[in-house]
């Protein structure tokens, strides 16, 4: 199994990014041919301090393959297009294989 994984930072706006994000963007990444798709809001670190990232999204494939043909597909490009329309703090994409 193979996962991306999103990591967004944080906002300059909290409050617009999660009216937008579960109004329009997950509805966008919905539409993903995708084996599942788990979100997280960020809390905190370890230590208390003001975590690295804002949000998280595990978007999970069956293999690479898969991944290549669903983040090729119309669907996945509006939802990466989209993601300028919100994430005002950027993002940091990552692709991993899942151990078991």
């Amino acid at each position: 199994m193979v996962k991306l994984t999103v990591l967004y930072h944080h906002p300059t706006d909290p409050a617009a990014f999660e009216s937008y994000y579960a109004a329009t963007h997950m509805p966008l990444a919905g539409k993903m041919d995708v084996r599942r798709i788990e979100t997280a809001k960020v809390t905190g670190a370890p230590d208390g301090s003001k975590p690295a990232f804002y949000r998280t999204a595990e978007l999970y494939f069956d293999d690479a393959a898969h991944m290549q043909r669903s983040t090729a597909a119309p669907e996945a490009k509006a939802a990466v297009a989209d993601i300028r329309n919100f994430a005002s703090g950027g993002v940091t994409l990552l692709v991993s294989e899942v151990d078991g």
